[in-house]
């Protein structure tokens, strides 16, 4: 006989119900919004649990040595990229919820929280590390780790060793067959170098005045193999990145596009939060220090204006030419791309 479950125990509702502690009621004074302040970063931490949870699932599946694309591995990953995105959303729309406080509501409890700070959630650097966000990309470096202790720097230092999204994002592109092997090209002038030689000129062609020195930023991020401070991709990473752009209408890279699109969309929502977090902070504290002791608004502003992880496929859509005038694929190519046929 299978064990009866009941919904309070499964949830382990006594203990969560029970996990608000108001530092106003230790201390004797009268907050009324300091619970909401804390079911709303409880809510929060949650969220971000589920979104480290996704992400190293994803992580697994891109570390296997090849993604089979006649498996369910690449919808998987873009299904639960896609269940990530939904959650921020949510994490967005949370802010409307704090928004409710007032700047005096807040005031009841806020010098009761020093030195706790946002800038001590964990869970929310392990969240941009298992992205791809670097230390050394980092705004304010210096103080990144500062505020945790050291079980928990070990931590956020243990995700960032680990490969992260581009960096297995950057493995799967380069192992996309179509940019180097050859037999895809037969019938092409030049083959696969061809090609792009080709796409460089219409490209170049596309270019109106003061957007001539764009081709040189072409020439640098496809096809050089140096690495500069501002690059997450190889070049051959981003030729297949572009290509899977260019021809997303094939239904062997209507995935992988949606794939990247998701990417996009994961930065996009991060950006939106910070975007949010910073202009709620702004509502209610102005220019004044935040409990952690960072700059407040000017710190989100920063960190919102360079954290930024997938800019290099953003970056892409640069590099893009009008349908008419993208090349048509040899044949052999084109029918490795469709739908097989009897």
């Amino acid at each position: 006989m299978s064990k009866e479950v009941y919904y309070g125990d499964y949830l382990q509702l006594e203990k969560i119900l029970n996990a608000q502690q108001p530092e106003s009621d230790l201390a004797g004074v009268e907050a009324h919004d300091e619970m909401l302040f804390i079911i709303t970063h409880q809510a929060y931490e949650l969220w971000f649990k589920q979104i480290l949870f996704e992400i190293n699932s994803i992580k697994s599946i891109f570390s296997k040595g090849q993604i089979n694309d006649n498996s369910p591995d690449l919808n998987t990953v873009v299904h639960r990229m896609k269940r990530v995105i939904k959650i921020l959303e949510v994490a967005v729309h949370q802010i409307s919820i704090m928004e409710t406080m007032t700047p005096l509501d807040f005031l009841d409890f806020r010098d009761l929280l020093r030195p706790a700070s946002g800038f001590q959630s964990v869970q929310f650097k392990q969240v941009e590390a298992s992205l791809g966000l670097k230390l050394k990309d980092r705004h304010g470096k210096e103080y990144y780790l500062s505020q945790l202790r050291q079980e928990q720097k070990d931590d956020v230092q243990s995700v960032e060793a680990q490969t992260s999204v581009i960096e297995a994002l950057n493995q799967w592109l380069e192992r996309m067959p179509f940019i180097e092997n050859e037999e895809y090209w037969s019938g092409f002038e030049g083959a696969a170098k061809g090609f792009w030689h080709k796409y460089a000129d219409a490209y170049t062609s596309s270019l109106v005045t003061g957007e001539k020195e764009n081709r040189q930023r072409f020439d640098d991020l496809l096809f050089s193999n140096e690495f500069t401070a501002d690059r997450r991709l190889s070049a051959k990473a981003n030729r297949a990145a572009l290509f899977i752009m260019l021809y997303r209408d094939y239904p062997l890279l209507q995935v992988p596009y949606q794939l990247l699109n998701c990417l996009l969309e994961i930065d996009e929502q991060m950006a939106t939060w910070r975007y949010r977090h910073m202009n709620m902070v702004h509502r209610m504290i102005g220019t004044r220090v935040g409990t952690g002791g960072s700059s407040g608004k000017d710190y989100l502003k920063a960190a919102l204006d360079k954290h930024y992880i997938f800019q290099e496929i953003a970056e892409l859509t640069s590099y893009l030419v009008e349908r008419r005038k993208i090349p048509a694929l040899p044949k052999a190519l084109e029918d490795h791309l469709m739908f097989a046929t009897k």
